[in-house]
């Protein structure tokens, strides 16, 4: 890639052998250079789009850095990984698209029964999750409602991902019984 610093590949090679100045010196380089990327290569997304994209790709290069061949340009190395992650926050974000539907207001007026019985739910929904601890939101919100993979909630959770297993199990039972439900094993 004609544009790249030649100062990125020294200094990621620095930064695989822990020079945190250099790597310091790379993130502040190639961060408009990601920006500009990510914009060019996905024109009709929105600037926080471009922006989680661009964060994720700096999270991606934290965690394979040493994974750069310090022998090859750097500017296709950070090109993929922004690629690879930009494309996977666009299918999480029309996965979840999908599932929203917009309301205008005069429908709201006119809430059917099961409209209302959906209102009721959502609304007990949203009491359940506010009386559950926090570590039990913040699991639930990364595993079920991010629908993040295991890998990346267990990074971001600090847990294992058998521990992170365990604590959604335990976060669903708890949820299911504040809402008045029985839990898996028929004790309500």
């Amino acid at each position: 890639m004609a544009d790249e610093d030649p100062r990125w590949r020294g200094w990621l090679a620095a930064a695989q052998a822990g020079d945190g100045q250099a790597y310091a010196a790379l993130l502040r380089a190639v961060l408009p250079w990601l920006r500009a990327r990510a914009r060019s290569r996905w024109p009709g997304t929105n600037a926080a789009d471009i922006e989680d994209i661009v964060q994720e790709t700096l999270l991606a290069l934290h965690q394979n850095r040493h994974l750069f061949d310090p022998a090859r340009p750097a500017a296709p190395f950070l090109y993929g990984i922004l690629k690879l992650r930009g494309a996977e926050i666009r299918r999480r974000r029309q996965r979840h698209a999908v599932r929203e539907t917009e309301l205008d207001e005069a429908a709201l007026g006119l809430a059917t029964p099961a409209a209302q019985e959906a209102a009721t739910s959502a609304r007990q929904l949203g009491e359940a999750l506010a009386a559950l601890p926090a570590r039990d939101r913040h699991v639930l919100d990364m595993v079920k409602l991010q629908e993040l993979p295991l890998a990346e909630a267990s990074a971001r959770s600090g847990l294992s991902v058998p521990v992170l297993k365990t604590a959604t199990f335990r976060a669903i039972a708890r949820l299911r019984k504040l809402m008045g439900g029985e839990d898996r094993h028929g004790n309500g």
